[in-house]
């Protein structure tokens, strides 16, 4: 059995994660978004590359 994790899963939990991140440390808030921007472009990108 393989277990396969949806994009919208994953950018869902990835957008709650890096909210209560800014919360608890608001200066994060440019290192979350550069890092959730390219963890979306990527995951957007992935399936025309391969």
């Amino acid at each position: 059995m393989t277990m396969s994790i949806d994009v919208n899963l994953l950018t869902g939990i990835l957008a709650i994660i890096g909210g209560v991140l800014i919360l608890i440390k608001p200066k994060l808030l440019n290192y979350i978004v550069a890092i959730y921007l390219i963890v979306v472009g990527v995951l957007k990108v992935l399936p025309y590359v391969t």
